[in-house]
């Protein structure tokens, strides 16, 4: 056993462990040391907090979508002024076209079967439409004013009406209203049906362009054409066998990728017209066209993500553009190979007309030759205008294409612009917050400390304001102390000099009967005769609290503001600032001084 082992069993005794021992086994879990958890209080807490969180969540989700509604409503305006022209644009080509289609049928004779067939083509449709309101609408309404004379006899109706006939019919009305809806659905589902068989029947009679059938063949004309010479004709065969072959190949190459594309791009057919609408009503020359476009697709097909718009568009301008580019090619065909067959038509009659007279003048073969060779010419010179032509042709839908393709990355640039700025814009901002934020917390701390020292400084002087105002409260005290032993001394010499008063005053008269029955001095005043004497008060009856002649002459802004008023300066900007530099005899009492509004 090592060492370390043996300090484990060595076990030093303490008092202290013993009573803590005691203790615990005396109070058990309740130690008086340890309060009590108030588990209420903390649950209350706990509910505040979450109720708090909750108001600041949803105070976050209104600011949200408030914003949304701004968002909403700024895109619904620009709409607005989007589809508001082209609604108008589009009752106007209604009302052109149902003028001009009234116009043919007045000016058309009464003799042309088309129109004629036209106007009882209408009578039978207005009265299929007569007939179907009849057997279809006016039920409906009558069944809605059965339904509303039923609602009104109803609620006009007695309280003793038994429930039970109140029961029977209404459950006849729901059986009628479900009958009327069960018809309604038959009705529509039929329409539906007869709608999807004439969409069919239009596809059918739809012109759609493809291959031309002559594309593979050699005019009849041509083929069949007696010429002269084998060599020129075999020529002529094989200008239109590679002209046919040179738009064959691109006709192949693009009927191949249409054929492999669907016509409504992998998409139904009333999201796709939808789609197309949409892109044609907001025209390239619409301020923010592709936000805008965008956003009523996303409106009205919110089953489509924005990257499968994208792609969908993407796919609808490839094949708009094979389409366009298989339309040019066929008319370029079409051109030049009536161009071909004219001017080999010419040639060859041409060659007839030469050879008639190469029979007749045989000894003319040299020139035959030349002319021959003239005309050879004249169908390469032919030919190679006409691969310049393609040429062309072929180097401006290349350019086209590459004009797309140059007109969709500027529009990628841009947006990856656009987004980067917006990301640096929000970083500024969120700097820009914090940078204030800083400012903020530093201005606070700086005016709080201000507010400290000022608070300090106003402890100060309100510390001396209390000191002095408790000496000039000891002071008064004894100036009133001293006042009340004043009083009463003047008290007592007033009491004195009352009994000297008395003392002299007293009855010491003698008796006199004469005087007793004459008239008295009140009665001789009141008669308005007798000497009437004076009395002067020697004190006077009341203490005035004032100032003094002296007190206001020893003012100095007093003599001042009397010698400017006696020389007519008083009202003058001189005086003003002369008097309002002047102090008081006496300084303000250091108590009475208010620092309210000093900073």
């Amino acid at each position: 056993m090592s060492g370390r082992d043996l300090r484990m069993f060595v076990t030093n005794y303490r008092t202290e462990d013993t009573e803590k021992l005691i203790i615990r086994m005396k109070y058990g879990l309740k130690h008086p040391k340890f309060k009590p958890v108030d588990y209420q209080q903390l649950q209350a807490l706990a509910e505040a907090k979450k109720l708090a969180s909750h108001d600041i969540e949803l105070k976050i989700k209104k600011t949200f979508q408030a914003a949304k509604r701004n968002k909403d409503n700024s895109l619904i305006k620009q709409h607005r002024h989007v589809w508001w022209p082209e609604l108008q644009k589009l009752v106007e080509s209604r009302q052109k076209v149902e003028s001009e289609v009234h116009k043919l049928l007045e000016s058309a004779s009464i003799d042309d079967s088309f129109i004629t067939e036209m106007k009882d083509y209408g009578m039978l449709l207005f009265g299929d439409q007569e007939v179907f309101k009849t057997a279809t609408v006016d039920p409906i309404w009558q069944l809605m004013e059965d339904l509303k004379k039923r609602l009104f006899e109803h609620q006009n109706c007695g309280m003793g009406q038994p429930h039970q006939i109140q029961k029977i019919n209404s459950n006849q009305i729901l059986q009628e209203v479900e009958s009327v809806k069960s018809q309604q659905k038959l009705i529509m589902d039929k329409l539906g049906q007869e709608i999807l068989i004439l969409e069919e029947q239009i596809k059918d009679f739809k012109i759609e362009e493809d291959f031309p059938p002559q594309l593979n063949e050699i005019p009849e004309e041509i083929e069949h054409f007696r010429c002269p010479y084998p060599d020129l004709k075999a020529t002529i065969l094989n200008e239109f066998q590679n002209l046919n072959e040179k738009y064959r190949s691109q006709l192949e190459d693009i009927g191949e990728w249409l054929k492999v594309t669907d016509r409504n791009c992998e998409w139904s057919e009333n999201d796709h017209w939808i789609f197309r609408v949409i892109v044609e009503v907001y025209s390239p020359e619409v301020q923010n066209r592709n936000q805008l476009y965008m956003d009523m697709l996303q409106r009205l097909l919110p089953d489509k993500s924005k990257h499968a718009l994208v792609d969908h568009g993407r796919l609808w301008d490839q094949y708009r553009f094979n389409q366009e580019h298989q339309r040019v090619l066929i008319r370029g065909w079409t051109r030049d190979r009536k161009d071909l067959l004219m001017n080999a038509t010419m040639t060859l009659t041409e060659a007839c007309f030469r050879h008639e007279a190469e029979v007749i003048l045989v000894n003319n073969r040299r020139k035959q030759q030349e002319i021959c060779a003239e005309l050879k010419h004249k169908v390469q010179q032919m030919r190679t205008h006409q691969e310049e032509i393609a040429r062309l042709e072929a180097a401006i839908v290349a350019r086209k294409r590459e004009q797309e393709e140059e007109k969709q990355r500027k529009e990628i640039e841009k947006e990856r612009n656009r987004r980067a700025v917006d990301r640096e814009t929000i970083k500024q901002f969120y700097t820009e917050k914090e940078r204030k934020r800083e400012e903020a917390e530093q201005r606070d701390k700086k005016r709080l400390e201000e507010l400290k020292s000022i608070m300090a400084n106003q402890a100060d002087v309100d510390r001396e304001r209390v000191w002095y105002r408790q000496e000039m409260l000891e002071k008064r005290i004894e100036e009133k102390k001293a006042m009340a032993l004043q009083k009463m001394k003047e008290e007592e010499e007033r009491q004195k000099r009352l009994d000297v008063f008395w003392q002299k005053m007293g009855v010491v008269a003698e008796c006199d009967p004469v005087r007793m029955m004459s008239d008295t001095e009140a009665s001789k005043a009141r008669l308005r005769y007798g000497a009437e004497e004076e009395f002067f008060l020697q004190k006077p009856l009341f203490s005035l609290a004032t100032y003094t002649d002296k007190q206001f002459i020893a003012d100095p802004r007093i003599r001042i503001e009397l010698a400017l008023r006696e020389a007519g300066l008083h009202n003058t900007f001189y005086a003003r600032e002369v008097l309002s530099k002047i102090p008081p005899p006496r300084p303000p009492r250091r108590d009475l001084e208010s620092t309210l509004f000093k900073d």
